[in-house]
């Protein structure tokens, strides 16, 4: 039996990685907004706050909260977008890893941000060990803020006994990214979450 691996690569290919990149290199240089998920982050924490990007992928939402002026750690498991991260949006620090496993040195953080499909996106089954993994780096009285589609094989059901047993409270829901309330019929769910203190 083969190692179970995220979904990121065994539902695409080798060049899926590149052809992401390359997309979002073209949405930034068409001027598009790809910063509305640090914005809402930006707005729940206080200056300078330690933030988590899980799931980073090429960095863009790094970038932008970096320069909001936050200390930075972005992690993602493919090494070829974390490449393009650290070529496109120098300044936050980058790793490598699963987060499935990942196990980051320093001061616990304020914040961390899934976004961007990432928990549909892991290694099926595993999605409850990666939110344990993301809160055991964030300190008591964090965000967890989380955004993905409602169509996938992960339900919202599923994501919320996972973060629950996380020790996770569900804070607030939204249907979008800019804080459309909140429906069962949404496409997209938007979580935020707290570690209790």
């Amino acid at each position: 039996m083969s190692e179970a691996r995220p979904r990121w690569f065994t539902e695409h290919g080798p060049e899926h990685t590149q052809w992401y990149i390359e997309r979002m290199r073209r949405k930034a240089a068409e001027g598009d907004d790809l910063a509305g998920e640090a914005r809402l982050v930006d707005a729940l924490v206080a200056p300078a706050s330690r933030v988590l990007d899980a799931g980073c992928g090429p960095g863009r939402l790094c970038r932008a909260l970096y320069e909001r002026g936050h200390h930075v750690v972005g992690v993602d498991v493919d090494a070829g977008l974390i490449e393009a991260a650290r070529a496109d949006h120098p300044g936050p620090d980058y790793v490598v890893a699963d987060l499935a496993t990942m196990e980051l040195g320093g001061d616990a953080f304020d914040a961390a941000l899934v976004a961007g499909n990432v928990l549909v996106y892991v290694t099926p089954g595993s999605e409850h060990t990666v939110l344990r993994r993301i809160a055991a780096h964030v300190r008591p009285d964090g965000i967890v803020v989380t955004g993905f589609a409602t169509d996938r094989d992960y339900r919202l059901d599923e994501f919320d006994s996972d973060c629950a047993a996380a020790g996770l409270q569900l804070e607030h829901r939204f249907a979008t990214w800019d804080l459309r309330p909140w429906q069962p019929d949404a496409s997209w769910a938007v979580t935020v979450l707290r570690r209790p203190a």
